[in-house]
């Protein structure tokens, strides 16, 4: 991925999607509602996003549309992955010559922000992350909403359902912790709450297309 402009229209919709490499999304302009494997956030000019290699997320622009400078990072595990930074312009101008240095601009002027929405879809995702044995049933029961509106209210805010959210959140947990991993791969399926070891496999194989070996460091 090289550096790349894109532009948004007013209520654009853009569905939830995957991407292969890691990258850090600046808002130059308007802004959008995003929310993916960190949680939903909304995100203005003059903000950035950092995704993680094979991270999801689902957006809806506002009534500006947005124009939004995406940059190549490295790295899987982004511990702050949300904030702002000093000058969005000038690190699009040096993205123009040198997009390597632009993204060392932003991370000297980045500034995290804990700006996360917390509506009853947003909690269920940190749950879903957090605790990947969270039972559904009983966490609506929990919040008083009955369980066949926690699926549909899912849906709509993340693009994707609870059990669906929940799966790859384990097999994103269990492909940060793969490389430099020491343990067996049956251990490492049941610290991220797979069945067993072969789940695991599977799991990671449709994410990233690739075996457990291969990512083991």
């Amino acid at each position: 991925m090289t550096a790349a402009i894109s532009l948004h229209r007013a209520f654009e919709q853009m569905a939830r999607h995957r991407h292969r490499h890691g990258y850090v999304a600046l808002v130059l302009a308007g802004g959008y509602v995003e929310a993916g494997d960190r949680g939903r956030l909304r995100v203005e000019a003059g903000q950035a996003v950092f995704h993680g290699e094979h991270e999801s997320h689902r957006n809806e622009f506002f009534r500006t549309g947005a124009k939004v400078l995406n940059l190549p990072v490295s790295g899987r595990d982004i511990r702050e992955a949300f904030g702002r930074v000093d000058d969005a312009d000038a690190i699009a101008r040096l993205a123009e010559r040198d997009p390597a240095e632009a993204v060392q601009l932003l991370h000297q002027t980045f500034q995290p922000l804990a700006a996360r929405l917390d509506d009853w879809p947003d909690l269920l995702a940190a749950a879903l992350a957090d605790a990947p044995d969270v039972g559904l049933t009983e966490w609506a029961d929990a919040m008083g909403i009955a369980p066949q509106s926690v699926s549909r209210g899912f849906h709509r805010a993340y693009g994707t359902s609870p059990k669906r959210y929940r799966l790859e959140q384990r097999t994103l947990q269990a492909l940060r912790r793969l490389p430099g991993w020491q343990g067996s791969m049956a251990m490492l399926a049941a610290e991220t709450g797979f069945a067993d070891q072969a789940h695991l496999t599977r799991a990671i194989v449709a994410l990233t297309g690739r075996t457990p070996t291969n990512w083991r460091g």
